[in-house]
């Protein structure tokens, strides 16, 4: 009997120890879901209260801070940043354009001794998909009316100012940023071998923000052995130069002019290069030499990928001694002659002067402008790759 009463008060014990267990356990885990509940509904309302403020606030006030300067008291929806070169007609409805695809910018620099040359360029760029802007250096405008395309090209006049002077002052990326494509040239360039709808569709598969068409070395005048066609070659990127003059160029070099660069003569910059590319010319340049060196930093990512040179589409390039150059001399174009018959060529044959070539009539006056750059970017405190 004493026994059955032990065995009774054992399983009574184990039954309240195990129910007692479960009490505390459930305590437990109440207690600790509370205060779990409580940490993430804090979290929760935090979070919503952030987001609210990020939503609300910040929206407002970026509104106000990130308009442009003078349009802080305009409506919200009158405010245009950005516009374009498109006439409109002093009456009816706008002109409605037959393409569909971007249209793109070409800006040339131009006098009327060249017009004829002139006019074969701006003919090679389809007038559906290209606005054409002439910057006239001469002040010699009603000349160029008998051409068909003139009406409808944009033309600004100022007596002996470069295409850099013109850019600086009537390219703001604001006022170009409908354009897909800008190409800055010179008005000294053959370009029998050129396409330009070809060239867009190209640089768009390379995937090229900076570009150029490359130069027929075999009738032109190379100052960069990297501008030179390649033949056989769709695009190149880099050039190797070992033995021959000029700056030597590896197979493992990564500083221009061996890659990721492009000349002055010819670049075509996307919208977006531009933009950056725009801010690097400076108020006072006259010929920008050491630009290119800097192009670098607009490429949108690795120059050396970023930056090429077409050698599918090529220009020949004359070496015409137009604004600046020295009364006397004539250009290889006027003369019929082959301008690499006027220089010396090397071994690699690649003229060592360019005695046709008016930049070098101008070399010590604008040479300035190369050290114009460094100065101002070392102040800023960024690398400078040289001229």
């Amino acid at each position: 009997m004493a026994s059955n009463c032990d065995t009774m008060k054992n399983k009574l014990l184990g039954w309240n120890c195990l129910i007692t267990c479960a009490i505390l356990l459930s305590a437990a885990l109440f207690i600790g879901s509370t205060f779990i509940i409580t940490e993430c509904k804090e979290k929760v309302i935090g979070c919503e209260m952030v987001e609210a403020f990020r939503m609300r606030i910040p929206r407002s006030m970026c509104e106000d801070e990130c308009r442009p300067e003078g349009s802080e008291t305009l409506p919200r929806g009158i405010v245009a940043k950005t516009s374009d070169l498109e006439m409109h007609p002093l009456w009816g409805p706008p002109n409605k354009r037959k393409s569909k695809s971007p249209m793109s910018l070409l800006a040339m620099a131009v006098g009327i001794k060249q017009k004829k040359n002139v006019n074969e360029i701006v003919n090679k760029f389809p007038h559906t998909d290209f606005v054409i802007m002439l910057f006239h250096y001469d002040g010699l405008l009603d000349e160029w009316n008998d051409l068909e395309w003139s009406t409808t090209a944009i033309h600004i006049s100022a007596i002996n100012q470069t295409k850099w002077w013109f850019a600086k002052r009537f390219l703001h990326p604001d006022i170009v940023a409908e354009y897909a494509y800008i190409f800055l040239w010179d008005e000294d360039l053959g370009v029998e071998n050129f396409h330009a709808g070809r060239y867009l569709s190209i640089i768009k598969e390379e995937g090229l923000q900076i570009s150029q068409p490359a130069i027929d070395a075999d009738i032109s005048e190379i100052h960069h052995k990297l501008t030179a066609r390649e033949e056989g070659s769709r695009v190149h990127r880099r050039t190797i130069n070992i033995k021959g003059p000029g700056r030597r160029c590896y197979g493992d070099s990564t500083e221009p002019p061996c890659t990721g660069w492009v000349e002055m003569m010819a670049p075509v910059f996307s919208r977006a290069s531009w933009r950056c590319a725009w801010y690097i010319i400076q108020n006072d340049f006259v010929h920008a030499w050491g630009v290119d060196f800097q192009l670098g930093y607009c490429a949108q990512g690795n120059r050396t990928t970023n930056v090429g040179v077409v050698d599918s589409e090529y220009l020949v390039h004359y070496g015409l001694p137009t604004l600046g150059g020295a009364e006397n001399e004539k250009s290889s174009l006027e003369q019929g002659t082959n301008p690499k018959q006027e220089s010396s060529p090397n071994k690699m044959g690649l003229p060592e002067s360019h005695p046709s070539d008016a930049r070098n009539a101008n070399w010590k006056d604008s040479r300035i402008d190369g050290k114009k750059l460094p100065e101002k970017i070392n102040v800023g405190l960024i690398p400078f790759s040289g001229l």
